[in-house]
């Protein structure tokens, strides 16, 4: 549906609530940050995400235990188109979502995936969070290794990003 200048002006705070909640959600899952990630669901919220159904209290603790052996994660989020009807949204978000996975042997390997969120958000109290989550992956591609960052190019030196609470965010960024 066209909206109309007047009619995004008007929205246009609960567009940038509802953008929050998404990144606030890719921050959690990569600093695998358990308060934050249930910050973003509404309780009894439903997540239907690649192969797991329940609510976004049950998601929470499969995607930490998941996701806790992987070193790095990185979700970027790109196309992100909300509609808005009153207390209700709905919203479709593409994502990248990069994984460095380790093996028995001590190697990495790369699992980068690539889909849409497909999220109905509710407001309450003014305040907007997931209701309801379904992903969709379109697209999927493994890489038999990994970066050694211990042979980074030019001389670089650089220490890859951690989780909550070892991530310099949480020294920088969280108040």
């Amino acid at each position: 549906m066209d909206k109309s200048r007047e009619q995004f002006a008007e929205e246009l705070a609960d567009r940038e609530a509802i953008r929050d909640c998404l990144y606030r959600y890719c921050r959690a899952i990569d600093r695998l940050d358990e308060d934050l990630l249930r910050s973003v669901y509404w309780p009894g919220a439903i997540d239907e995400h690649v192969g797991f159904e329940g609510t976004g209290e049950e998601f929470v603790e499969h995607v930490v235990a998941a996701l806790g052996p992987l070193d790095q994660t990185m979700h970027n989020l790109g196309n992100i188109l909300i509609d808005v009807d009153g207390a209700d949204a709905r919203g479709e978000s593409y994502f990248h979502a990069f994984h460095r996975i380790p093996r028995e042997d001590g190697s990495r390997w790369d699992l980068i995936v690539a889909g849409r969120y497909l999220d109905r958000f509710e407001r309450r109290g003014g305040v907007w969070k997931i209701g309801h989550r379904v992903v969709i992956l379109d697209w999927l591609r493994e890489y038999p290794d990994s970066a050694d960052w211990s042979q980074l190019p030019f001389g670089m030196q650089a220490v890859p990003g951690s989780r909550k609470p070892g991530d310099r965010s949480y020294e920088l960024l969280v108040r």
